[in-house]
């Protein structure tokens, strides 16, 4: 296939890798020049622009740090909408709401252009090897007719039906990673006050129903500390804004969000925004003035 990709952040450069690995062609366009370089030494084409990103491929892939930014690269001056053929597709990675994705469908749409949208969960550690989840929304014969494009990125994918469906889930699943990230904190400093070692404590958990994905990767970069998720606290908030709102909107009460939200605030006023998430829990260490770690864990997640 001509694929094009817009978005080389630590998540996007991983998928963009992927597909250039099985083979298909490939132009790449980055604010990042540094990000476009390293794509271009691994066999992609550099682009300039957005629109010459667009010229002459039959699937667009965009993986971006917010809806606003996603709005302007695809409908604002010079945006990919303008410069897509019909019958092409677009294909959004991001995480982003799932009214402003109906949107922007809609809009790609009165164009002639297909839509799916994909937004990967699972850790830039998981895109290294292909092992993303991709959780999808759109139509079905659109997706089918992709999935193998989809396969090269993931290790399984989740058809949850019309545009919208997938970025709802999404926000959904990153509501529960978010606080199981403040709860592993909580639960390990109990840990340590106690006098448990820590590293079996990583041990007894992951063998026990209190264990996670999120646990089994995240715990160990905590007990490391460094606190490399690979994920920061304002990509953290961005999302738990999706879920505060999409609360509102839905008139659901969620007084966890609400509390985890406020603490990844106090977070960034303390670390700042591009501090990783697990930030959060180092406020807990220093309330307390103990650390949590332990010996023999890595500074980052393995690649599984």
């Amino acid at each position: 296939m001509n694929c094009g990709f817009i978005g080389l952040g630590m998540l996007g450069a991983k998928m963009a890798e992927k597909i250039l690995q099985a083979g298909h062609s490939l132009q790449v366009y980055d604010q990042d020049s540094k990000a476009v370089e390293q794509l271009v030494a691994a066999g992609a084409t550099g682009a300039g622009s957005v629109q010459d990103t667009t010229n002459h491929i039959d699937t667009l892939i965009t993986c971006l740090p917010s809806p606003a930014i996603c709005a302007q690269v695809m409908t604002g001056v010079g945006g990919a909408l303008q410069a897509l053929s019909a019958g092409s597709c677009w294909i959004e990675m991001s995480t982003t709401d799932a009214d402003e994705m109906k949107r922007l469908a809609s809009l790609a749409c009165e164009r002639g252009i297909d839509v799916l949208e994909c937004p990967a969960t699972g850790g830039v550690h998981r895109a290294v090897t292909g092992q993303m989840t991709l959780l999808v929304g759109g139509d079905e014969a659109v997706f089918e007719r992709l999935r193998p494009l989809l396969e090269i990125m993931s290790g399984q994918i989740v058809y949850m039906g019309q545009i919208g469906n997938a970025s709802l889930i999404k926000a959904v699943t990153n509501l529960l990673c978010l606080i199981d990230l403040v709860a592993m904190g909580e639960g390990l400093m109990l840990a340590k006050r106690g006098g448990l070692d820590l590293a079996r404590c990583y041990e007894a958990i992951t063998a026990s129903s209190g264990s996670s994905r999120e646990f089994e990767d995240w715990a160990p970069v905590i007990l490391n500390g460094s606190f490399n998720t690979g994920f920061t606290t304002d990509l953290g908030l961005k999302d738990l804004g999706f879920v505060t709102e999409l609360g509102r909107r839905l008139d659901v009460p969620l007084q966890l969000a609400t509390l985890v939200e406020q603490m990844f605030q106090a977070s960034r006023e303390r670390y700042g925004g591009d501090a990783w998430t697990p930030h959060v829990v180092k406020m807990m260490e220093e309330a307390t003035g103990e650390e949590l770690r332990a010996e023999g864990f890595p500074d980052v997640i393995p690649q599984n």
